[in-house]
């Protein structure tokens, strides 16, 4: 990757990550990633914005020796996490007179993660700005966004924001700039629904302080760089502030296919009354896409089958997703057949603290469903969709 110039003094000096596959041993990542590094040059001072994660540091120090970059005065950390802030230490040491810039709660975390001497952090309070020599850097305050000490940049001489992980996306692409709104949308929606939804309210609490910028820019640390801000922010507000939709998310799991029947009851029954149904077999879901489709969720319905007197693994690992994301859906039920009995709805029930949502009620069978069970689901299906029109959901 060579370094690239978004506007004059202003070059893209990350790494292209093609072939990671998977974040924080956790969340896939089907078309890989990138960790973006900025280079603003002023005309008395040089600012590096964001590092790299450190297995691609060669690719940003070689991009800074391309351009011949001999002083660095300041390394702008928005967030202490190692994929912004892994190649921090190396670039600190090949420039010594170099500060990171930082909020105070950064501070904490460089020393205890990347054991950073204190002499080199310089720490910004929120509005705080630096000047460059004709270009000034705005720093932001925006904590739990989505780690306790995160900020923006706003560079406003050319109104471009910084805003390192939000309005991100897990996309690795050849071009600088989002030329596919498609694809951009589908992996900015993906990245909010896995790493920025549990901050949602966080989000709601700092939005306000965006309201006076002009921005013509936005230029995150993953994915391409937007030069339709509205098209990204637009997203966002739907995504955080807007209601569900009327939409129901059905993961589920069947062993002998008691359970996979009353799903496939169900699902035709929630569509026959007129409600959207996304339905996941857990064994071969992709949990990207299951998050994606929590973030507009009005109503989830967990489908387990019980394995030893308890939900089944995967189905408990669905409940703890579904808890640690917490989505704004409204409304939550659990359908599911047993052999001789358990306590699945109580385990499940007990997992999810975090959803603020009214349980419509269980629908259990031992063994194969019957019509009892059928009409049960039938009238889960209409009140399902009772709620959602009582809520004014559409």
């Amino acid at each position: 990757m060579q370094p690239r110039e978004l506007i004059p003094d202003i070059f893209c000096v990350g790494a292209i990550d093609w072939d990671r596959r998977l974040f924080d041993s956790l969340i896939p990542l089907p078309d890989g990633t990138s960790y973006n590094s900025y280079l603003v040059k002023g005309k008395e001072k040089t600012a590096l914005i964001d590092t790299v994660d450190p297995p691609k540091t060669d690719i940003l120090e070689a991009n800074l020796q391309a351009m011949d970059i001999k002083t660095i005065d300041y390394i702008i950390t928005h967030h202490a996490e190692q994929d912004h802030s892994g190649a921090l230490p190396r670039i600190l040491e090949k420039y010594p007179e170099a500060k990171a810039v930082c909020t105070p709660r950064c501070k904490e975390l460089l020393a205890s993660l990347l054991a950073i001497s204190e002499d080199r952090i310089v720490t910004v309070e929120d509005k705080e700005s630096i000047s460059l020599g004709g270009k000034t850097l705005e720093f932001i305050h925006f904590p739990w966004v989505h780690w306790p000490e995160t900020m923006l940049s706003y560079l406003k001489e050319d109104r471009i924001l910084f805003p390192c992980d939000l309005f991100g996306a897990h996309l690795a692409a050849s071009d600088l700039y989002v030329t596919d709104e498609g694809q951009a949308y589908e992996s900015a929606k993906r990245y909010y629904a896995e790493i920025m939804m549990p901050f949602r309210t966080n989000i709601q609490k700092s939005w306000p302080k965006l309201d006076g910028y002009t921005i013509d820019m936005i230029a995150p640390s993953h994915g391409p760089i937007h030069r339709k801000p509205e098209f990204i922010m637009s997203a966002y507000k739907d995504w955080v502030f807007s209601e569900p939709k009327n939409t129901v998310v059905l993961p589920y799991i069947s062993m002998h296919g008691s359970t996979r029947m009353m799903v496939n009851h169900l699902v035709e029954a929630i569509m026959g009354n007129g409600v959207t149904v996304k339905q996941f077999d857990l064994t071969v879901t992709d949990i990207g896409k299951l998050a994606m489709e929590l973030v507009d969720a009005a109503t989830i319905v967990l489908g387990v089958p019980t394995v030893l007197a308890g939900a089944h693994p995967n189905a408990i690992y669905a409940a703890f997703l579904a808890n640690a994301l917490k989505p704004k859906a409204k409304f939550a039920a659990i359908i599911g057949s047993y052999g001789w009995g358990g306590k699945a709805v109580e385990q499940l029930t007990g997992l999810i603290p975090n959803l603020k949502v009214e349980v419509l009620g269980t629908v259990l069978c031992k063994g194969l469903p019957q019509e009892a069970d059928y009409k049960a689901l039938d009238e889960l299906a209409a009140n399902i969709a009772r709620k959602h029109q009582e809520a004014g959901i559409k």
